[in-house]
């Protein structure tokens, strides 16, 4: 584990089949080690999505656990951290997976998913999504939405069409226009700022996020601040009381200390290299 992470992000999952559905499409993944979360919401025929979001989950643990050690400072662009872009890789990676399984067997034809993977790193999160599952940060006991949904009903907002309000009762939900797999080429959406010590991040998919508004999520979080396992629960039962019309996972993580990597000399140099 690098040295800055040790003590210094704590986190709890979990993802519940909800009220109606059969099977869970979603999936969830961490590696604590490197302070590695990600969460996906599967689509597709009979198990299909369930097939498509652990592939996906399973294959960014893995490209992210290979690359990361090895990351330079010149692997950045203009825009990104190394990190950010070693998540779009990832991502991308995962969706070339997904496609080709999509299109092979026809058992997983049509199949997708979203996914959401957050990356604690140098006293900075870096982001990577596509679809609507969501990251939120609760700070200064204001919660903000950090991703952009991909989905019919955001578009919608954004060209004007509908207000927020409008849209919750006019306009079908679950259409995102992004995911994993569906198309041949994918674009994912790349995030970084800075964490500060009492953040807490949540991920999760939207059979939360269609169900719960984000004040009661909010207060949940204030509320279980110091036990994440019982806010993640309490999110889940939350949903589930609402109707648990969807699959629901939940990521939620805090930062407890700065976790900036303190690097020596000769590492300095050798990154520079």
């Amino acid at each position: 584990m690098p040295s800055g992470l040790r003590g210094a992000i704590d986190f709890a999952m979990e993802s519940d089949v909800g009220r109606v559905r059969s099977n869970n499409e979603d999936a969830v993944g961490a590696d604590h080690e490197l302070g590695l979360l990600i969460l996906a919401d599967g689509m597709g025929g009979y198990k299909a999505g369930e097939i498509a979001s652990g592939m996906t989950v399973a294959s960014v643990l893995e490209t992210v656990r290979k690359q990361l050690p090895s990351l330079r400072v010149d692997d950045s662009d203009d825009d990104h951290s190394p990190h950010a872009l070693l998540l779009r890789e990832a991502l991308e990676t995962a969706h070339t997976s997904v496609y080709h399984v999509s299109r092979s067997q026809k058992q997983c034809e049509g199949m997708g998913t979203t996914a959401v993977v957050l990356l604690f790193r140098d006293d900075c999160i870096a982001v990577a999504s596509v679809g609507d599952s969501r990251l939120y940060r609760l700070r200064d006991r204001e919660i903000q939405q950090i991703t952009r949904d991909h989905s019919l009903v955001q578009e919608l907002i954004d060209r004007g069409f509908y207000t927020a309000e409008e849209a919750e009762t006019k306009v079908a939900r679950n259409i995102v226009t992004r995911a994993l797999g569906i198309e041949p080429e994918i674009q994912v959406d790349l995030i970084e700022e800075p964490a500060e010590v009492g953040d807490i991040y949540l991920m999760c998919s939207d059979g939360l996020s269609d169900l719960v508004r984000p004040e009661a999520i909010r207060l949940t979080l204030l509320q279980f601040a110091d036990n994440l396992e019982n806010a993640a629960a309490e999110l889940v039962r939350q949903a589930n009381i609402a109707g648990g019309k969807d699959n629901v996972s939940v990521v939620v993580a805090r930062v407890n200390k700065p976790f900036a990597e303190k690097r020596g000399w000769f590492d300095r140099v050798k990154s520079w290299l």
